[in-house]
This record gives structure tokens, sequence and C-alpha cells, in this order.
């Protein structure tokens, strides 16, 4: 199978409320067209402003929503085929902004192994991928602690462990860290990395923090519900001009760079870290 996840000329609309004196709702396109491939074990990052058609474009890889036209496959199974939705479900997990609408047990160990029990997993292997997962996101000496009892990074981390005690091929994080401090969002990349690399999960990661983005192995930017560019990072944020056009920022040592370039300084294109940007700054003054 060459792609796990793949649309083609995927629509999804909805209905608003008619204006008084309108006895027709209004039909509006959340989704106009989209196309994307993704492979087996890549990171992506979706990036666009409110109302793009993210977090529309991650339910649909899910079968919250079905298209209304074109077509989603999730490891070759069509999202249309109802009688193989709970395969996909099955395939691909969901983790969402706000940890405190996943998280519905009071003690971490038993949220976590509440999804492998709805699978009808053996108790046996249920204690096992609950330690497992617990160990993999650093999370094991809160297994029994209350989760209303951790910080924000912590919660999101055990909601990641009840999605990885499922044993997914394909995690859907949106927006994952939109409500945690810097600290929280650290603890919760650090994980997706680990995960992605380590464990080669397919990692499908939907932010409006450009750092972030620029972790992932390729980025899908999204305005008004289709793919307006994409590409691996370097690419994307060369186009500061364009994603500036569409309310979009790029990371902040992506930006001085490009300010320094439009002052005369002979920096290279594909600048996005501290690192790289420092030693770009370091490069061009030993040729001064």
């Amino acid at each position: 199978m060459e792609f796990i996840v793949k649309a083609e000329n995927l629509k999804y609309e909805y209905q608003v409320i008619a204006a008084e004196g309108n006895e027709v709702p209004e039909t509006k396109f959340a989704l106009d067209g989209v196309d994307m491939a993704i492979k087996q074990g890549e990171f992506i990052a979706v990036l666009g402003h409110n109302g793009s058609g993210k977090s529309t474009l991650a339910k649909q890889i899910n079968c919250l929503l079905l298209p209304t036209s074109g077509q989603v496959w999730v490891k070759g199974i069509s999202t249309a085929d109802q009688n193989r939705t709970w395969d996909i479900r099955s395939s691909v997990g969901m983790v969402f902004q706000n940890p405190d609408n996943q998280i519905i047990a009071t003690i971490v160990e038993e949220d976590v192994a509440f999804g492998p029990e709805n699978l009808g997993i053996a108790p046996a292997e249920i204690r096992r991928r609950v330690d497992e997962a617990l160990t993999m996101v650093g999370m094991s000496q809160y297994a029994g602690s209350p989760p209303h009892y951790l910080s924000g990074g912590q919660k999101q981390r055990i909601a990641i462990a009840g999605i990885l005690a499922m044993r997914p091929d394909i995690i859907v994080l949106d927006e994952p860290t939109a409500m945690l401090d810097p600290i929280g969002r650290r603890e919760v990349m650090k994980v997706v990395k680990m995960l992605n690399q380590q464990e080669k999960i397919t990692i499908i990661f939907i932010t409006h923090f450009m750092d972030e983005a620029a972790q992932a192995d390729r980025i899908f930017v999204m305005e008004e519900g289709a793919v307006v560019k994409t590409g691996q990072p370097d690419e994307v944020f060369s186009q500061i001009e364009a994603l500036k056009a569409i309310g979009l920022d790029v990371p902040h040592c992506a930006e001085i760079a490009h300010k320094l370039r439009q002052k005369g300084i002979g920096l290279p294109e594909g600048i996005l870290t501290i690192d790289q940007l420092v030693e770009a700054i370091c490069k061009h003054n030993k040729h001064i």
C-alpha cells in the first residue's frame, strides 16, 4: 500500500441558517476539493487560520464526518464503506484540543485502559498495554493519580496514552497544544516526535503554532477549505509573503532571516530554527 491516508477531490458541505426573509438555507463548503496523500510513518502538519477546514479534515480521516462528495481512503479502505467504519476507527486515534473532554476516568491508569476494554482486549493484555503506553509518554509515576491533579501538558500526554493503548497506525492531533503553556507544549511535542520517529506511527498534526509545524516532514496549508500549499517546512516557510497574505505567520527565525536578506545580508533560504540562524550568521560574518 503506497499511501496510508489519501483524499481525492474531497468536499464537505454544510448548511447555514437562512437569513431573515430567506427561506432557502445557504450551503457552504467546509472542504472544497481537497487532494492529499500521506505515506505510512510520515509526520504531517496541517496549517490554516480558524475556519480554513483543518478540523473538518481531521474528522473525515476518523469517519466522524463523511464526504459530501469525493473520497477518503484509510489503509486502502473507503470511509464511505459503513461496514468498515470500525476498522478505520481502530486504526486512527484522535487527540483533541482540550484533554478534559477526552479523559473520563477518575484514575489515570483506568482512563488509559478504557479504550482497550471497549475493544474486548483480555485483562492481562490491557495491563501490559496501559503500562507500556504510560511509559512511552513518560507518565508511569502518575498511574494511580487522579487526572484533575495534573497539569495541562500532563493531561494531554495521558490522552495520548489512552490512544496508544489501542495500538493505532495513525494518530490525528487536532490542535493538541492550543490550551497549553510553553512547557506543556514542549512536553507534548517531545512525545509526538518520539511516537513518529521511534514507533513509526503516522502523525497528522493540526496546529497554528509555526514552530511546531516546522518539525514535521511535510506541511499542508489550508485556506477556505482547500489545500493551497504543500511541501517540506523549508519550502513552505520560504514563501513568507504568500503565507502572510492568507493570515499566517512563519517561524520567528525564518522571518528574522528574511528581514536580514532584505537588508542585503546573504543568508541562505530554509532557515527555521535558532541554531540554523546562528550558524548562518556566523558563516556570513566569516566571509566579511
